[in-house]
């Protein structure tokens, strides 16, 4: 049942018991009272262009210990952690120059770079790695956020382990409304679908590890070389290097199930069929379901945008299973099929 959201004018006094989060926007007065609150050990859900985060201060043990314990996320998955710039992730790893160029290429932006860590960064934030994942959000609330705390960020998605990904404050307060005491509202989520990780190793190529919005393609481009994808045995596998690995994740309750681009789906009655734009022409080939779609166009970025929130409404609405259109193959849609193979997978 949704958490409503709490009056944006009450007070701003953090949440306890069974209150809901307070809602704060990106005013002076707010980011002065998130900035303080997180550097108190206390967690934050914040905006990003890519999903909410769910932010602690990555230099607090404690803090970022809490984050596991609110998201029921086990201490094996490694956190991202978010800087504002080059220059504040450099006090957190080690740069080489092609981290230089995907840097100065993609921050801030949709790209976390997987690099050997700095002492300063606690164990607990990259499971116990030697490696942390960075990433400079381009997303402007959290861009303000990171200069008034003046401390990076520690920040997965603000959602319990395995579930979809917030792309609104509304999602975030309706699945941990009552867990955290405060919520940066920053509107929809412009991407949709989080990052692309990248892992650079000493001496050897650059690896996706997982896909997003910047494609395999445009990092090549950048840093004049190839770029390997992570096989699927790593991705399924029990040892993670980095966030979103993990075989079944991004997930709703309600079963999913994919088929393939452009065919109908063997949708029954009380159940839900998903295309991937708009086919007028399906609904008289599924009698009883019902349809919906991501995007009217069949625009990829569109469909990325609208992913996760037509993934969280039809997991409220009683459907005994979900049937899932797979997206034409490009680049972005390879990378929105990574996210409902994840989704559908039992």
């Amino acid at each position: 049942m949704p958490v409503p959201a709490p009056d944006r004018n009450a007070q701003a006094t953090p949440a306890s018991g069974n209150r809901v989060a307070l809602f704060c926007t990106d005013t002076a007065s707010d980011l002065a009272k998130l900035a303080e609150a997180l550097r108190a050990g206390q967690l934050v859900a914040i905006p990003t262009e890519t999903v909410y985060g769910l932010a602690a201060s990555a230099l607090d043990e404690a803090a970022c210990r809490r984050i596991f314990e609110v998201k029921g996320r086990p201490l094996l998955d490694p956190l991202i952690v978010h800087v504002p710039d080059r220059a504040a992730g450099e006090r957190l790893a080690r740069f080489d120059g092609r981290a230089v160029r995907l840097a100065e290429a993609f921050w801030p932006g949709p790209l976390t770079l997987v690099l050997p860590k700095r002492a300063a960064v606690p164990a607990i934030v990259t499971a116990g790695k030697p490696t942390v994942a960075l990433r400079s959000p381009a997303h402007p609330a959290a861009r303000r956020l990171l200069a008034a705390a003046g401390i990076p960020l520690a920040a997965p998605s603000a959602n319990p382990f395995g579930y979809i990904s917030p792309t609104t404050a509304q999602h975030v307060a309706e699945s941990l409304g009552t867990r955290i005491p405060w919520i940066l509202d920053g509107g929809p989520c412009s991407v949709g679908i989080e990052s692309t990780i990248v892992a650079l190793a000493p001496d050897r190529p650059a690896r996706i590890l997982r896909p997003g919005s910047i494609s395999r393609e445009e990092l090549s481009e950048a840093l004049g070389e190839a770029v390997e994808a992570a096989p699927e045995e790593a991705k399924s596998g029990a040892a993670v290097e980095a966030p979103g690995m993990l075989a079944r994740h991004y997930s709703p309750a309600t079963p999913a199930v994919l088929f393939a681009h452009g065919a109908l789906p063997a949708a029954r009655r009380g159940e839900a069929a998903v295309f991937q734009h708009r086919r007028e022409h399906a609904l008289d080939g599924i009698e009883g379901s019902s349809v919906f779609w991501f995007s009217e166009s069949g625009d990829p970025a569109d469909t990325a945008r609208n992913l996760y929130a037509l993934l969280r409404r039809l997991d409220s609405l009683g459907f005994t299973r979900i049937h899932i259109e797979r997206a034409a193959h490009s680049p972005l849609g390879d990378t929105i099929n990574d996210r409902l193979r994840r989704a559908a997978t039992g």
